[in-house]
């Protein structure tokens, strides 16, 4: 039980990053545009959030940094793709390498240097139940943001008019023109609140998982959170499981090597990409049916 509880926690917490990443990347997607640079958000997340907490010692500072980092990224993006009309794949790839590149030149000189990490959070009594407490409700502030984040991201979407605009601007962007949205400002903002929780996703990696900054931190997380927004069929909500067991996935891997279980650690580095594969290749042969925002479909084809 002791053990479970342990994986669960970590499960939780090595998803919260995934989550924070697939929640940017579905509100992207809802708008119409698809954010291929979100890897590089969320390395330049990560290193601009290590830079900054060694510099003023401001956890907070340190984490608003990040998000701004994904966000200036990805206010490239959208002016780029929306405003300059570039190829939505061709602007996303290029500035995956310009923040993969960007982070690792500019971290350089903190590699390897420690970082102090986010305190979890103490609910007093609640944090004495057994399993449920130390697995779940004693977690850090990010973990707990994220899913407030994912929760009001469903509400907007899907029960608000500023849902209905984004979700008209992603389906058909030139009845939405012709209807009066403003398809052009919801884009630039959705995209660029979309790539800062990304950089926000990238700040937990080394401040509430690594607890340090080096090149290649990010390990593919950026990519495998685009492809989970298709298994979570474009739902903030949805988003919760596929990020949370992709983390479990994770922290088997991680336990199971300090448990000195004799599995190859790079059988066991894959396995969370190889589940991720399996499981997109299974939703697609289950069932033919799409929520894809059109806009997306056609700038895939």
């Amino acid at each position: 039980m002791e053990l479970t509880g342990l994986i669960l926690g970590s499960a939780i917490a090595a998803g919260t990053p995934v989550l924070l990443a697939i929640l940017g990347e579905i509100l992207a997607q809802r708008s119409g545009i698809v954010n291929l640079g979100l890897e590089g958000a969320m390395a330049l997340g990560a290193m601009t959030t290590a830079w900054v907490q060694l510099a003023t010692g401001s956890t907070v500072l340190a984490l608003i940094a990040g998000s701004i980092a994904g966000a200036l990224l990805g206010l490239t993006h959208a002016t780029l793709t929306v405003v300059a009309r570039i190829q939505v794949l061709a602007s996303g790839l290029c500035l995956f390498f310009v923040g993969k590149g960007l982070a690792g030149f500019w971290g350089a000189p903190i590699v390897g240097r420690p970082l102090p990490g986010l305190p979890s959070l103490r609910l007093t009594v609640l944090n004495e139940i057994p399993f449920l407490g130390p697995a779940i409700l004693s977690q850090d502030i990010v973990v707990y943001l994220a899913i407030a984040i994912a929760a009001v991201m469903w509400w907007v979407l899907f029960r608000t008019n500023l849902g209905l605009l984004i979700q008209a601007s992603g389906e058909n962007a030139e009845v939405a023109r012709a209807e009066g949205v403003p398809v052009v400002r919801i884009r630039l903002l959705c995209v660029t609140v979309g790539a800062s929780l990304a950089g926000l996703a990238g700040a937990h990696i080394v401040l509430g998982f690594s607890h340090t900054w080096l090149d290649g931190i990010i390990a593919g997380r950026g990519w495998v959170a685009i492809g989970l927004v298709i298994l979570a069929r474009w739902n903030p909500i949805y988003a919760l499981p596929c990020a949370y067991v992709f983390g479990g996935l994770i922290a088997i891997q991680l336990n199971a090597q300090a448990a000195g279980i004799s599995i190859s650690p790079y059988l066991l580095s894959m396995l969370p990409y190889i589940v991720t594969i399996a499981a997109l290749t299974a939703a697609h042969l289950w069932s033919k049916r799409t929520a894809m925002p059109a806009e997306v479909a056609n700038a895939e084809q």
